[in-house]
C-alpha cells in the first residue's frame, strides 16, 4: 500500500492563528486539492491527521468540523480523486490525550485502520509538532512551507526532515 499522511491546516487549507471556525473560513489551497487527487488517481491512499482543539475550546462543534471534511472530500472527488481516512484530535493541549500531535495516537489510528506499518511513511505537516509526531512512529517527517512552515523553518528541524514548497511539490516528488 502506498500511504501518505497529511496534516490539514496549513497543508491542505489556509491556516489561521485564530482557528478555522466555520466552513466559510475553511479555504482550501487549490494546488493541495489537485495534489491529493493526483496522488489518489496514481494509487496512493491519502489520509489526514489533524489537531482540532477548537472543539475543546468551544469555537466550533463536530458538525462544523465534519462539514469542512465533507467539503474537502467533495473537492478531491470533483478532480477524480478520493480522500482516505480523516482522523482528528478534539482535545485541548492540556487534556493529556494520546492523540494530540506531537503524540502519535492519530498516526497509529491510521496505521491500524489500513493494517499498515508506519516505518518510512511520509507524514506531511507545517509545524514542529507534526514532525515530532512523525518521528515518534518512525515516519519520514516532511515539512511544507505553506501554513506555519516558513515559521517552523526558522528553528532547527529534526535530522532527515524533507522540505518542500507545498503539497503539490510533495506530489510531484512522489509521482516522479
Amino acid at each position: 500500500m502506498k500511504l501518505l499522511i497529511l496534516d490539514r491546516d496549513g497543508v491542505i487549507n489556509q491556516d489561521s492563528d485564530a482557528y478555522i471556525k466555520s466552513l466559510d473560513e475553511w479555504i482550501p489551497i487549490p494546488s493541495a486539492i489537485t495534489a491529493i487527487a493526483r496522488l489518489s488517481k496514481a494509487g496512493w491512499t491519502v489520509a489526514v491527521a489533524t489537531n482540532q482543539s477548537g472543539i475543546a475550546r468551544g469555537y466550533y462543534d463536530l458538525a462544523t468540523l465534519e462539514s469542512m471534511h465533507r467539503r474537502l472530500r467533495e473537492l478531491v472527488e470533483e478532480q477524480g480523486g478520493e480522500l482516505g481516512l480523516v482522523v482528528y484530535c478534539p482535545h485541548g493541549p492540556d487534556e493529556g490525550c494520546d492523540c494530540r500531535k506531537p503524540k502519535p495516537g492519530m498516526l497509529l489510528q491510521i496505521a491500524q485502520h489500513y493494517g499498515a506499518g508506519l516505518r518510512g511513511i511520509w507524514f506531511v505537516g507545517d509545524s514542529r509538532g507534526d514532525l515530532d509526531a512523525a518521528l515518534a512512529v518512525d515516519c519520514q517527517p516532511v515539512l511544507v512551507k505553506t501554513g506555519k512552515g516558513e515559521r517552523t523553518l526558522t528553528k532547527p528541524l529534526p535530522e532527515g526532515t524533507l522540505v518542500f514548497d507545498d503539497l503539490a511539490a510533495v506530489a510531484d516528488q512522489l509521482l516522479s
